[in-house]
């Protein structure tokens, strides 16, 4: 099926890579305030969740950030306002070793665990949903992801099925198939964008070393500071450390792809065929392999996360972040109609 453009891009923004780019030029960190909570893993961890607040009652959306990013990157604060406008109260899942200071957002916390997080780390996704749901059983919860964070959601709607506690959810630029993904970024404009990653991964991960010397003991800090490509740094760190034989191990386990036909609830995947963290011709492959209950919207433009429209530049719209929040809103009509009529978007 074909890609098809419901929005007008702007001329104001034209290519991949401006779209992509165009949120750390011009998006604030600090649009919602958060209240944070702490919450043990059964490993001796901690997760932290950042609540916005809300209606008592009203439903709660899990927002789940891309690579390296946390309650306050830029996409995250933005789906976090447009939950709040609508009525509605948000919780974001702090990868581990991604929250950060609530006083010094620049400061990124550490975590007790010798354990980073990676693309189908589900385990304290499902803790999260099954704690939100235990406290409220009669609140609606739903779930956003976006990028890596869009994958590992995926990947957990495929591994529960129909015994989610989530209502419904969408994606935006997911890289459903992980080999392909890191290959894609292989390209020389494709290292660019991996390299501003891969500083702050081997960073972590040197950390780890220092600090859990035995539990690291597999970890090669030469081979990780020599890394200059996603596969390179997943084959020496992120397979080593959770137990995978290899990188295309990793990747063959964690993408989103695999699971996208096990997907039981309505699920939205908004994606761009100029990704350029992904190839388009993996986003057909990902779009055949879905189940029915799994709804693409494939645009021609838009970037990775981007999605930026509007006539002037002084009032851009993120089209995808509206659609994935009308989603929700609409699913959440069907179920409990008349509940959300000052929620429509």
């Amino acid at each position: 099926m074909p890609a098809t453009d419901r929005h007008p891009a702007p001329w104001w923004l034209p290519g991949a890579h401006l779209q992509t780019i165009w949120a750390r030029l011009a998006r604030s960190r600090r649009l919602i305030a958060f209240e944070r909570e702490v919450l043990s893993t059964s490993d001796g961890d901690d997760l932290m969740l950042d609540h916005a607040a809300g209606p008592a009652g009203s439903p709660r959306v899990l927002l789940l950030h891309g690579l390296e990013g946390s309650a306050h990157s830029l996409h995250t604060q933005g789906l976090a306002q447009l939950v709040a406008r609508a009525g509605w109260r948000g919780t974001v899942l702090n990868f581990r070793s991604c929250a950060r200071d609530p006083q010094d957002i620049k400061r990124r916390l550490r975590n007790r665990r010798p354990r980073l997080y990676h693309s189908g780390e589900t385990g304290d996704l499902d803790l999260v949903v099954r704690s939100l749901a235990a406290r409220e059983p009669n609140v609606p919860l739903y779930a956003i992801g976006f990028s890596l964070g869009g994958n590992v959601l995926l990947k957990w709607l495929g591994e529960v099925g129909t015994a989610s506690f989530i209502r419904a959810a969408a994606t935006i630029s997911v890289p459903y198939d992980l080999a392909a993904a890191a290959r894609y970024l292989e390209r020389p404009v494709g290292r660019l964008y991996a390299a501003h990653f891969l500083r702050r991964l081997k960073t972590k991960a040197l950390d780890l070393i220092a600090r859990f010397p035995e539990e690291t003991a597999a970890l090669d800090p030469a081979r990780i500071r020599l890394a200059t490509t996603f596969g390179e740094f997943d084959q020496c760190v992120t397979a080593p450390l959770y137990g995978f034989s290899s990188a295309d191990d990793y990747y063959r386990d964690s993408s989103a792809l695999g699971y996208l036909p096990r997907i039981r609830i309505p699920t939205l995947c908004i994606t761009a065929e100029d990704d350029p963290f992904f190839p388009a011709a993996a986003v057909a492959t990902s779009r055949a392999a879905a189940s029915a209950d799994v709804r693409f919207e494939v645009s021609t433009w838009g970037g990775h996360t981007g999605f930026v429209a509007g006539r002037w530049p002084w009032r851009p719209r993120y089209w995808a972040e509206d659609e994935a929040v009308a989603w929700l809103a609409r699913h959440h009509d069907r179920d409990s109609p008349g509940r959300l009529a000052d929620a429509r978007l």
